[in-house]
């Protein structure tokens, strides 16, 4: 079943006699613009759209959209919602045309490698176009979720004017505007419920942003702006929180002391269920004043579930927090250098814990000790404190099995280690059988298994085998071209793979298109793949929502081939550092990055100079 909107967004609907039902009969399909038009079913549009109006998963919307042409038809008046995983892979008009409803989009722009600065800053994705075009075909537009988008401050402006009932902003990992922008936001938006910024780059424009929200009531559910590097008015938040009777999820940036934190949590004690507690560190406490009592201010919290933050915080400070950790089902340390024994005091509380994200300083002792308390646990997160390649880690295949024997019910994992072994990652395979997500970052180049030397196959072997659930997988260490053979064999239902400094030939990549029937996001790095692994998939790329392939072994030439037999396939080539490559030599000239996405509207427009659309 297909992913997302964009593959469905075709301007001419199917014929009604190109279902799967008419084909069974018998029936002769045609080209539906050479049919004479069918009389309305009023009836049976109106069954229709009180069916298609409880489907509310994308993966079955899409899937309705194929049956017939008045079915096309019916979604297309039902749904409100959207997905773009690609912002690139349609236009905007063709989104306006097609759907005529929308008060919700959710919009992706860059690749994830951009997260890992493999991809320059002015590469592309903006929202002008989108913003644009929607504030013409969708007054009534009430959410906007953008992920790796270029967003500017004029952007925000528009967005801010053009929709009257406009209630939630979401900008993750975005980049290009500032305090500015979210002050329009802020003031414009009478109806806002959700204004996160997470991980975003926001500039810092001396705006005093938060002020900017309108005296009296208002209807935030939701403030974030954790990632926000800039100062605020202390007094206008607490202000705001003061004057939002529905706020349940408040997380604060690094600039708010845990005096202040203090404040706002005696405010808003009785609501709140999420908290980002920013820098967890006090202000200078002169001598004589009396320090608030930050554990009783955490006992009111009765509500509090989830619990991230801790860009700054002092050791001494974290017990505060053990009046709430019984209640917790989500705990994110991924800021906080914590070493286990800190950890331990209160993570012996945390028995209902479901989340857990943390850096490595944990060790493999504090991953310990949440195997012991953690039984409800379905994500784990495990950062790198220190990301040198050279550096030995403190955690390893030791920490990974413990949490494998003690949490059983796991269900997605993200570790990053540097000592890792073939058997830690089969006993995961065995003890977390319901895992969907499996993302091994074995930090260096072709680093075998820790204890025996030998390649980390067998691991990642067992975990296809064994996982049947498994969507995502991240491979990594020293693997040969048998670990992607069993990846190909057994990972049926696998739909996004990461490969990094992996495989011996281009037979592992061919095990992997060929093998992969769900595949839709390939991502490699720094592997041996070259042009002839790159034409194995030739029969699968215009189904997959994208292919990225970095300091590989690819030519000009084998990208232009590809580039020709599938049209519908954008493919972009060009130098992550921004210089771009010339046209010499097709077949010799060495491609740096390769980026390749189905479009039903062909290539961009905006592409800069570095790249190249072949």
């Amino acid at each position: 079943m297909a992913e997302d909107v964009e593959r469905y967004l075709h301007l001419d609907p199917p014929s009604s006699s190109s279902s799967p039902a008419n084909k069974s009969r018998g029936f002769k399909s045609s080209n539906p613009a050479t049919q004479p038009p069918c009389p309305p079913d009023h009836v049976l549009e109106n069954v229709l759209e009180n069916v298609l109006q409880f489907l509310t998963s994308r993966f079955d919307r899409n899937a309705v959209s194929l049956v017939c042409r008045s079915w096309y038809l019916v979604e297309a008046q039902t749904r409100f919602e959207v997905f773009i995983g690609n912002c690139y892979s349609l236009s905007p008009s063709r989104l306006t045309h097609r759907f005529k409803r929308v008060n919700s989009l959710v919009l992706k722009g860059k690749p994830r490698f951009a997260d890992f600065n493999l991809i320059p800053p002015d590469w592309g994705a903006q929202f002008a176009p989108w913003v644009s075009a929607t504030a013409k075909a969708y007054p009534w537009l009430e959410k906007v979720s953008l992920k790796r988008m270029l967003v500017t401050d004029d952007d925000l402006a528009l967005l801010a004017e053009s929709f009257p009932v406009f209630k939630e902003l979401t900008l993750l990992c975005c980049e290009g505007f500032g305090t500015s922008g979210i002050a329009i936001v802020a003031n414009k938006c009478r109806k806002l419920r959700v204004l996160d910024l997470i991980e975003s780059e926001v500039s810092d424009d001396e705006m005093d942003w938060i002020s900017c929200f309108p005296e009296g009531e208002t209807n935030l559910e939701s403030l974030s702006f954790e990632c926000v590097e800039s100062p605020i008015n202390f007094n206008a938040l607490e202000g705001v929180v003061a004057r939002s009777p529905f706020l349940k999820r408040l997380r604060t940036n690094r600039f708010v002391s845990l005096q202040e934190l203090h404040r706002l949590v005696v405010r808003a004690a009785s609501q709140l269920t999420s908290l980002g507690t920013g820098s967890f560190s006090p202000d200078i406490v002169l001598q004589g004043e009396q320090e608030p009592d930050y554990a009783a201010a955490f006992r009111a919290c009765k509500s509090i579930v989830c619990l991230s933050g801790f860009r700054e915080f002092t050791p001494e400070y974290l017990p505060a927090i053990s009046p709430v950790c019984a209640n917790l089902t989500s705990l994110n340390f991924s800021y906080a250098n914590i070493s286990p024994d800190m950890l331990r005091p209160f993570i012996r509380h945390c028995h209902n814990i479901r989340v857990f994200w943390a850096l490595d300083s944990i060790c493999d002792e504090g991953l310990e000790a949440v195997a012991a308390t953690c039984k409800e646990l379905r994500e784990l997160r495990v950062f790198p404190y220190d990301a040198r390649e050279d550096s030995e880690g403190p955690v390893s295949g030791v920490g990974l099995q413990a949490i494998s024997v003690g949490c059983r019910k796991l269900e997605s994992i993200l570790y990053f280690c540097q000592r890792m072994t073939n058997r830690a990652v089969t006993a995961m395979s065995e003890n977390c059988p319901q895992l969907r997500v499996f993302r091994l970052c074995i930090m260096g180049r072709h680093r075998p298994d820790h204890v025996t030397g030998k390649p980390m196959d067998d691991g990642f072997g067992a975990i296809v085998k064994n996982c049947k659930k498994l969507t995502r997988l991240a491979v990594s260490g020293l693997l040969t071209d048998e670990a992607f053979s069993l990846i190909g064999e057994y990972g049926k239902l696998i739909r996004t793979l990461s490969v990094a400094f992996a495989g011996d030939s281009d037979m592992a990549l061919r095990y992997v298109l060929e093998g992969c029937p769900k595949l839709q996001k390939l991502e490699i790095r720094d592997s041996p793949f070259g042009d002839v692994g790159l034409r194995s998939g030739m029969d699968r790329y215009h189904n997959m929502r994208f292919v990225w392939m970095s300091s590989c072994s690819l030519s000009r030439g084998g990208c232009r081939d590809v580039a020709h037999a599938l049209p519908s396939v954008v493919v972009e080539v060009f130098e992550s550092d921004g210089d771009g490559g010339g046209d010499d030599d097709d077949n010799a000239d060495y491609v740096e990055t390769l980026y390749m996405y189905r479009s039903l509207d062909g290539p961009r427009k905006d592409a800069p100079k570095f790249v190249t659309i072949l």
